[in-house]
C-alpha cells in the first residue's frame, strides 16, 4: 500500500482520456477500460473519464451496447468546442437524460484571450468546473488573472506526440506560480504517463521517436510547492528533477531533497489547487509506480 502522503498526492489524480493520442482507442474499448479501472484495486487514483461534448451520446450508447453495469455515477470531463452556448445546451440535455448514471461535472475548453475566457465562463459555468487551456509560450499571468476574475480554472498542455509539443520547464514553472499567486485551480494534460522526468517514446509505435517528458510527480509536487510559496526557480528545479530518491513520502510529509511539506499542505493543495491530469493511459502510470516500489 502507498504511504498516506503518497495516497493523498495521487488520490483521484488521473483523468482517463483513452480516446485521445497516442492511445486513440475506440469508444467501446475506452468504456470497457474505465469500467475495469473503477473496479480495480487502483481505483483510488482514478478520476473522471474525458470525452468530447460531441461524443457524449456515443459514450452512453457504448456502455449500453456492452451491457456494462454502471455501479455509481460516472463523472465525465467534457471537451468543448468553439460554440460555448451550443455545448452548454448539449451538456445540460445529456446530464438530464442520463441522471443517475453519468454526469458532466467538468468542462475543458481552449481560449487565448480574456474575452474568450469570459465567454466560456458565462456559457459553461457555474454549475460545472470550467478548465480553460491557455498557451504558455508568452507570460500567461494576464490570462490567469482573467480566469480568477471569471471564476474558472486553468489547464496546461504539458506534452504531445512530437517534441515541439512540450513546453519548457521554465514555462510550466511560470504557469504554476501564476496560478498559485492568483489562487486559480489547475489541471494538466498530455505527456504525463510516467512519474519522473526522463526520455521516453512519444507514442506506442515500435519505431517511435523519444523525447524528454515531464513526470506527473514533478508537475504536481512542483504545483504543491508553488502553492506553498516556492520561488519560480525552485519550482523549475522540481520540474527538472530526475532522481526518484529525491522525492520521499512518509506518513506525515512529502519531501523533495531537503525541503518538506506536511501532509496537511499536500491535502489542501490537492483538494482545491492541483486537481488532476489527463492521460490516455491509466495502467502505465500505475505500473511505473509499482516498479518504483511505491505501491
Amino acid at each position: 500500500m502507498p504511504s498516506a502522503t503518497l495516497r493523498t498526492l495521487l488520490s483521484g489524480l488521473i483523468d482517463y482520456a483513452g480516446l485521445f493520442p497516442p492511445a486513440a482507442l475506440p469508444m467501446s474499448e475506452v468504456v470497457t477500460n474505465y469500467d475495469h479501472y473503477r473496479r480495480s484495486d487502483d481505483r483510488w487514483a482514478l478520476g473522471r473519464i474525458v470525452v468530447p461534448v460531441a461524443r457524449l451520446r456515443e459514450l452512453s450508447e457504448a456502455v449500453d451496447a456492452l451491457a456494462l453495469p454502471v455501479d455509481g455515477v460516472w463523472n465525465v470531463s467534457a471537451l468543448a468546442g468553439e460554440d460555448h452556448q451550443q455545448d452548454a445546451r448539449a451538456i445540460a440535455a445529456w446530464n438530464a437524460s442520463e441522471a443517475g448514471r453519468f454526469i458532466v461535472d467538468a468542462v475543458e475548453v481552449r481560449a487565448a484571450s480574456p474575452e474568450r475566457i469570459g465567454s466560456a465562463a458565462h456559457a459553461l459555468g457555474p454549475s460545472v468546473a470550467v478548465y480553460v487551456e491557455i498557451p504558455v509560450d508568452d507570460d500567461p499571468d494576464p490570462l490567469i488573472a482573467a480566469m480568477r476574475h471569471a471564476g474558472v480554472r486553468a489547464k496546461i498542455r504539458t506534452g504531445g506526440v512530437t517534441t515541439d509539443a512540450f513546453p519548457g520547464a521554465d514555462q510550466v514553472a511560470r504557469f504554476l506560480v501564476s496560478c498559485a499567486r492568483h489562487e486559480v485551480s489547475l489541471k494538466a494534460t498530455a505527456g504525463l504517463h510516467h512519474p519522473l522526468r526522463a526520455e521516453y517514446p512519444l507514442t506506442y509505435a515500435a519505431d517511435a521517436p523519444c523525447g524528454t517528458m515531464f513526470g506527473f510527480f514533478n508537475v504536481f509536487i512542483a504545483a504543491i510547492f508553488a502553492r506553498a510559496g516556492a520561488s519560480e526557480a525552485d519550482v523549475c528545479s522540481v520540474l527538472e528533477e530526475r532522481d526518484a530518491s529525491a522525492f520521499r513520502f512518509t506518513a506525515g510529509a512529502l519531501a523533495w531533497r531537503s525541503t518538506s511539506l506536511t501532509m496537511a499542505r499536500v491535502a489542501d493543495a490537492r483538494a482545491w489547487f492541483a486537481i488532476a491530469f489527463g492521460s490516455c493511459s491509466f495502467r502505465e502510470p500505475m505500473r511505473d509506480l509499482a516498479e518504483l516500489g511505491l505501491l
